[in-house]
């Protein structure tokens, strides 16, 4: 029991540094606590919702989310989310946890690999994202 909470802790910590925690959660549920990994990819859902929820709260709070472009985003990812629980179900367990181990590793060796480059032409088109200086403007809840 105190291994499932020093867990979650430590992912909820994670998460909201932007590391990956839920990543790291379905690692932990799959490998130590014995759950199948439709069953871990659920319970990492149900857990990150709040603090997602949250993040969102407060960037709108602070300004720094422009709606309008996210709006097609979000309904693509729900219609995404929707076909793949519905596709999830069919799949073998043992192959969709070889598919994320397999995912997982990917990112990884990209991440150490490939040092990301600040564009100053990207940073001028993405929308999504507030470009002023933040810096000290944040507000609390």
């Amino acid at each position: 029991m105190f291994w499932s909470f020093f867990a979650a802790f430590i992912t909820g910590i994670l998460a909201s540094l932007g590391v990956g925690g839920g990543m790291l959660l379905i690692i932990y549920l799959t490998v130590f606590a014995g759950f199948d990994q439709l069953s871990a990819q659920g319970i990492n859902l149900l857990y990150f919702i709040p603090i997602a929820l949250l993040a969102v709260i407060i960037h709108t709070r602070n300004k720094l989310i422009n709606w309008r472009p996210l709006i097609p985003a979000i309904a693509a990812g729900i219609v995404g989310a929707v076909i793949g629980s519905i596709i999830a179900r069919f799949i073998d367990k043992e192959l969709l946890r070889t598919i994320f181990a397999v995912f997982v590793l990917v990112i990884g060796v990209k991440e150490i690999l490939y040092k990301k480059q600040d564009d100053p032409e990207l940073a001028k088109r993405n929308t999504a994202v507030s470009t002023k200086n933040i810096r000290g403007n944040f507000k609390t809840i």
